[in-house]
């Protein structure tokens, strides 16, 4: 599929039937985050997958407890196969601002110095490949927040506390979907976006 098809036709899905993925695909998608930019080739990012209806409700009995899902508006998301969590390791980057070819920025000393945390961005470049890659494969995939449960989460699947979730990419054959809420809403054109040479 040519790059300009595969960023046509990505949307957040949704709805995902009960069905592992294709032979190789995981692998592929997880080598895209791998190649992901990042600042100083630091190379923070971590992911956790989940992979598997005993590994995914690990994951879900946390973020989405039993009690809760009767109202939930989009059930079949539980049904993706695979589950990646992007992590993002600001101690990571602060040792490679600490080396010597970085240690005149002055990113090395403490996250409080970075004026954006790069760690979150790298991160969310990983995220993004994996998005691409999934339609890519023909897959459907989505993006969305952990917010209330992230440390819970975390602890559970043993990642240290110096790293955080960015999110969570759900992956997996896509369903017939509802779309979100904001998919209604009219993309701006480039005309409105963009400003060159000044605002």
């Amino acid at each position: 599929m040519e790059l300009a098809d595969v960023i046509g036709r990505r949307h957040m899905v949704r709805s995902f039937r009960d069905e592992p993925l294709p032979d190789g695909a995981l692998d592929r998608i997880l080598e895209a985050a791998r190649r992901a930019p990042s600042a100083g080739n630091t190379q923070g990012t971590e992911l956790v997958v989940l992979e598997g209806p005993e590994e995914t409700a690990t994951y879900w009995d946390i973020c989405l407890p039993a009690d809760r899902r009767g109202t939930f508006r989009w059930p079949d998301l539980l049904a993706a196969p695979v589950l990646i969590v992007p992590l993002a390791a600001p101690g990571a980057y602060l040792a490679r601002y600490a080396e010597p070819d970085k240690d005149g920025t002055g990113l090395g000393r403490s996250a409080a110095d970075w004026p954006v945390p790069y760690w979150d961005i790298d991160a969310g470049f990983a995220a993004m490949l994996m998005l691409l890659t999934a339609v890519d494969l023909g897959l459907g995939a989505l993006f969305f927040g952990i917010f209330d449960h992230e440390r819970e989460l975390l602890d559970r699947l043993g990642v240290p506390d110096e790293l955080h979730a960015v999110g969570t990419v759900a992956v997996g054959q896509p369903a017939s979907d509802r779309p979100g809420r904001s998919a209604s809403r009219v993309r701006r054109t480039l005309g409105e976006v963009v400003h060159r040479g000044r605002w």
